[in-house]
């Protein structure tokens, strides 16, 4: 598949964007990386793409405004994905953008700045809570070093194929990192949704270099892709 990959933001994307290129390529993709998202809206270079791969971070962010995508990109985005191209959303790239509240209606949920939040990065045991969907596809239960989102906005519509499960406790959050509580229970991790005719695949997994390189998350992402484009 020809694959665009976006990366770029406030996360460790110098890791893992390389790795996830790697493992892509490796899969036998035909693989584009850009940090620039002027090509969304181009869609003459966008019809191209068989699948959209976000790992990035494309909200108003302080030291980072320039990241948040235009007016004539979004619309571009819009159509390519309705049209029926694939959507592969990783980690914070859900992230609710300020100005455009219809982000979430594509992704089906995911992180909100200053409502959402995780434990401390670290190991835990990420469940696959529905074995016959095609994101797990050769996976079972695996252990994973990563972050644990929660407090997230999750949509209706999202047939849920992955959950992590936490205890409470009370963790360092926000700018003044002051002690927080953060609920325990069972939270998505994995889900797919259609957005008009085109496929969204949403994995929260993906911190860092070290995440990017589990075994079990290269191969859901790899199954993503082959959901998303399918016909």
């Amino acid at each position: 598949m020809k694959l665009l990959v976006i990366s770029g933001g406030r996360h460790p994307y110098e890791e893992s964007t390389p790795v996830l290129e790697g493992f892509l390529k490796a899969a036998g993709h035909d693989v584009t990386v850009t940090d620039d998202p002027s090509v969304l809206g181009k869609a003459a270079e966008m019809n191209a793409y068989d699948a959209l791969v976000f790992n990035t971070l494309r909200v108003n962010s302080p030291n980072f405004e320039h990241m948040a995508l235009s007016e004539n990109e979004q619309l571009g985005m819009k159509e390519f994905i309705s049209s029926g191209k694939g959507f592969i959303c990783i980690h914070i790239s859900g992230s609710l953008p300020e100005a455009w509240q219809e982000y979430h209606d594509i992704t089906g949920g995911g992180w909100i700045g200053g409502t959402s939040f995780h434990p401390p990065y670290g190991k835990f045991t990420v469940t696959v809570s529905d074995s016959r969907h095609a994101g797990v596809r050769g996976v079972t239960d695996f252990e994973t070093s990563d972050e644990l989102y929660m407090g997230l906005a999750v949509k209706g519509g999202n047939d849920v194929f992955l959950t992590g499960t936490t205890e409470g406790g009370t963790h360092p959050w926000g700018p003044d990192r002051a002690p927080t509580d953060m609920p325990g229970g069972t939270f998505p991790l994995g889900w797919t949704r259609k957005y008009g005719d085109g496929n969204v695949f949403v994995l929260l997994l993906g911190h860092d270099g070290q995440s990017f390189q589990t075994p079990e998350f290269q191969k859901i992402v790899l199954n993503g892709i082959s959901w998303a484009t399918a016909s």
